[in-house]
């Protein structure tokens, strides 16, 4: 655990220093991997969480890859399926719902440009007016989970925004010192306000994938707009995304000149 917490930087560490302190671990923490059983595990992954079967699955495989043990202690067909919460997307009623209740101008700003930029909380929350190229209509920045470059061309409403934003250094400088936590619990607290639930700042990115989709928009674009590189990852986004697809006669129309029809089968019949 600490070894891996050593390649580790940012908020990655700060999350897997939260993960490792899982009450789960407790019995076998201390033991060498010599000593660690598979009942250890076992009832580990019994007593805890989604979490503590991902984080535990990772520490096990790192002390594979580094040939620390010789053999998995648990067997990679005995591990218990990683069952995550269902996710969904907010609607664009939830999100006229949330900013109709907030009241703090900055907290308004900030949902406004996640549900436009689809980016995640902490990356739309450490934006600085740097990352804005007026000229050429674009933000771009790297994410922090990853490090992959993404930019966004943005249009009217998102420029109307924009102006009312600081124009030097960190646009929401308040939420940017604030911790994540704290950001998702406010918005929760907002939701349940509203009796909206199953939605969290996260929510956001399912949203823009969704309406990406459903409008269009090419998968590839989509991809660097979210900063994902695996096309399943965007999929898993999208899902859930309702698509009407055009008929082809309309969009031949728009290429080539095809006839009128010419009444014959009318008369045949």
């Amino acid at each position: 655990m600490g070894r891996m917490g050593e390649l580790k930087t940012g908020n990655t560490l700060k999350r897997w220093d939260t993960a490792v302190k899982d009450p789960a671990f407790a019995p076998f923490v201390d033991l060498s991997w010599i000593k660690t059983q598979a009942e250890h595990f076992l009832e580990a992954l019994n007593q805890g969480t989604v979490s503590t079967n991902v984080f535990l699955r990772r520490i096990h495989n790192f002390a594979l890859d580094m040939d620390w043990i010789g053999r998995r202690i648990i067997p990679k067909r005995q591990w218990p399926k990683v069952e995550c919460n269902a996710k969904r997307a907010i609607t664009w009623v939830e999100h006229q719902t949330v900013l109709a209740s907030e009241k703090n101008p900055e907290f308004y700003a900030y949902y406004e440009l996640l549900w436009h930029l689809g980016g995640s909380q902490s990356d739309i929350a450490n934006l600085n007016s740097e990352n804005v190229d007026w000229p050429d209509g674009t933000i771009a920045y790297f994410r922090m989970k990853t490090g992959s470059r993404v930019m966004f061309h943005f249009g009217d409403l998102v420029v109307g925004i924009l102006k009312v934003l600081p124009q030097a250094g960190p646009l929401f400088p308040n939420i940017r010192k604030s911790r994540e936590a704290d950001s998702a619990t406010y918005f929760k607290r907002r939701c349940t306000l509203r009796g909206i639930s199953g939605v969290t700042l996260h929510s956001y990115r399912y949203a823009w994938a969704q309406r990406a989709k459903e409008s269009g928009y090419p998968e590839r674009f989509a991809q660097e707009a979210l900063g994902h590189n695996s096309i399943a990852v965007h999929r898993a986004y999208a899902m859930k995304a309702k698509v009407k697809l055009p008929n082809l006669e309309d969009c031949e129309r728009k290429i080539v000149a095809i006839p009128e029809p010419t009444g014959i089968l009318e008369n045949l019949l």
